[in-house]
């Protein structure tokens, strides 16, 4: 009997991955994409993408959204508490598994397999141990399209912030800088790829340096002409992260 899962989803690199590999398996059916998103701004915590552009991801993969809300400057405990609720329903739900996008941070995944186990759903780590530069090669090679949304001043400086990621994106990383920005180093938002029916389409926004740190790349969704029109309609969503 296949399992039901959820999948753990930033709509980045890495949950786009290993929702890739859990597809190829043919071992799970997936019940959902899971995401946490600040209430605060609507917009997916700590990558800064729009909620709508979440959406039209999870449209573009014919699979449910389920959103965890949850407040700006969220403590650890309101955290656990939020998303314990939603592995409870999910449960309830048939759900017993859950695919997490993590490599090598061990204290992460440590502490999924943890919180997991509380609600009684068995975590799954399609990527972990691999080399993360043969990851991101495979990931643009097998044709995904990508563009960060957030860096770490620390790691990288502004200009990085809204580039495609591509061989030239990866060749001009600075030594040091993970690959696939597992250290938190770079976030990035999936628009088209193999597990995607049609591409999402958007535009650049502006580029803000928030909490003295971190570079967001506001990301504008586009949406498709209503019948009759002329031109595309842009959305504009107010607020940032």
């Amino acid at each position: 009997m296949v399992e039901k899962a959820v999948v753990l989803w930033s709509g980045g690199k890495d949950s786009t991955l290993a929702l890739h590999e859990i597809l190829s398996s043919g071992e799970y059916e997936i019940a959902c994409l899971l995401t946490t998103v600040t209430e605060d701004y609507d917009r997916v915590s700590m990558h800064g993408v729009r909620r709508a552009l979440l959406e039209l991801q999870a449209a573009s993969l014919g699979t449910p959204l389920e959103v965890v809300l949850i407040p700006k400057d969220c403590s650890n405990e309101e955290y656990d508490l939020r998303m314990a609720e939603a592995n409870a329903r999910l449960r309830d739900r048939g759900v017993r598994a859950a695919v997490s996008g993590d490599i090598f941070l061990e204290d992460v995944r440590a502490y999924r397999e943890e919180r997991l186990a509380r609600a009684g759903v068995r975590p799954v780590f399609p990527l972990w141990g691999l080399d993360t530069r043969d990851l991101i090669c495979e990931f643009v090679r097998k044709g995904y399209r990508a563009v960060t949304t957030c860096v770490d001043s620390r790691a990288l400086d502004g200009s990085w912030a809204g580039r495609e990621l591509d061989a030239g994106f990866l060749s001009e990383l600075p030594a040091g800088v993970d690959p696939c920005g597992e250290n938190g180093e770079f976030h990035t938002f999936v628009y088209a790829g193999p597990v995607f029916h049609e591409p999402i389409t958007w535009t650049r926004g502006e580029v803000v340096l928030r909490d003295g740190r971190f570079y967001y790349c506001d990301l504008l969704p586009i949406s498709t002409p209503l019948p009759g029109e002329g031109i595309i309609r842009q959305e504009l969503i107010e607020g940032y992260h």
